[in-house]
């Protein structure tokens, strides 16, 4: 490149040597560090700690369906590991077949959230537990004197309980439930690629995926997908070109969290999702069957933007490299407690043996 420079009356052309393709991606390198951040070992707080006991007995009542009214729907139900900690269903199924309203966001890094839950109305993930277990759709129980008879009838449970809660003289509790959940799903952490290219090693993510990397940031999808989780850091509204149901062909149209707060200036707002470890279907209504669609979807009525096929590859390339492996103390199903429980409109008792 030729540049024209003046000194004491004299003109020099000054020839400046084009950026070296190393410099290019050294320059990316520290625009993705200002916008994204590496997964951290856990998702331990000060007032959700972790402790062994607690994990190891969070993990039992994870995979434990014997909860549930007819004691054969569990929190695994809806977050597996061979769908990335979701189902793969467009609207999760609960006890009694009875339908949520909408699609199972991934348990994975989900403690990292600012919020959870597509409208916002679980402050954590201890308190998403507490209000599961008292969700007719999600648990079915009575109450949780229901609950906890239920557990006692499993009599291993008791000194897991007592090991995982020591200074409770009474720990066999809801509240203890929805701790002991709550530690096992905050190390449910899954770093990938992306950590590993953010920590300095370029050569983590492929030139496609790079490439993927500075089409994402460009394009703008990094004013709502930024930070840690690449999202899952605020609310935002479903459709800020055009409404979001003209592109995703949604049956249903959702208020978003207009119906939690009653305030009209969060119609079809929703809490922006993560883009770790993106599983199928997409949205919260799963009205998009794949990844590029929704991709397409996004730049279309969020940002007013048509992406070609080659930007659309390139992108997807990028969100697939934010997939990590899964935790070892997820991707396989705990032994559960022996022990029968009686289903409340049976006689026949649903036994783990």
């Amino acid at each position: 490149m030729k540049l024209p420079f003046c000194f004491a009356g004299i003109a020099l052309l000054v020839v400046v040597a084009p950026a070296t393709a190393a410099e290019t991606e050294t320059e990316r390198l520290k625009q993705a560090q200002g916008l994204f951040q590496p997964l951290p070992q856990d998702m331990a707080m000060l007032d959700a700690p972790i402790t062994p006991e607690r994990v190891d007995l969070g993990r039992l009542l994870f995979f434990d369906p014997r909860l549930t009214v007819d004691a054969d729907v569990s929190c695994s139900s809806c977050h597996q590991p061979a769908h990335h900690g979701t189902d793969g269903l467009p609207k999760s199924i609960g006890v009694r077949q009875r339908p949520h309203p909408r699609n199972a966001p991934t348990i994975l890094n989900a403690g990292l959230n600012f919020i959870i839950h597509w409208r916002g109305d679980r402050d954590s993930l201890e308190d998403q537990v507490i209000k599961a277990l008292a969700s007719p759709i999600t648990n079915g129980q009575p109450d949780e004197k229901a609950i906890i008879n239920r557990l006692e009838q499993i009599p291993s449970y008791i000194p897991l309980f007592k090991a995982a809660f020591p200074n409770d003289p009474h720990p066999m509790t809801g509240e203890n439930i929805a701790k002991a959940i709550g530690a096992y799903e905050r190390t449910l952490v899954t770093p990938s690629s992306f950590d590993r290219y953010l920590a300095g090693d370029v050569n983590a993510l492929s030139p496609k995926a790079r490439g993927g990397l500075a089409t994402f940031i460009n394009t703008g999808c990094v004013t709502c997908h930024n930070g840690v989780l690449v999202g899952g850091g605020m609310y935002r509204k479903f459709g800020v070109v055009e409404p979001y149901w003209r592109a995703t062909g949604s049956q249903a149209i959702d208020n978003g969290r207009a119906d939690v707060t009653k305030n009209l200036d969060d119609l079809y707002v929703f809490r922006v999702a993560s883009l770790r470890n993106v599983a199928t279907p997409y949205f919260h209504d799963g009205s998009v069957a794949t990844l590029p669609e929704a991709v397409r979807v996004m730049a279309r009525v969020q940002l007013g933007v048509t992406l070609g096929d080659a930007e659309t590859s390139d992108i997807v390339a990028f969100l697939e490299s934010l997939t990590g492996e899964l935790p070892a103390n997820f991707a396989t199903v705990p032994t559960l407690p022996p022990g029968s429980v009686t289903s409340p409109h049976e006689s026949s008792k649903e036994s783990v043996r």
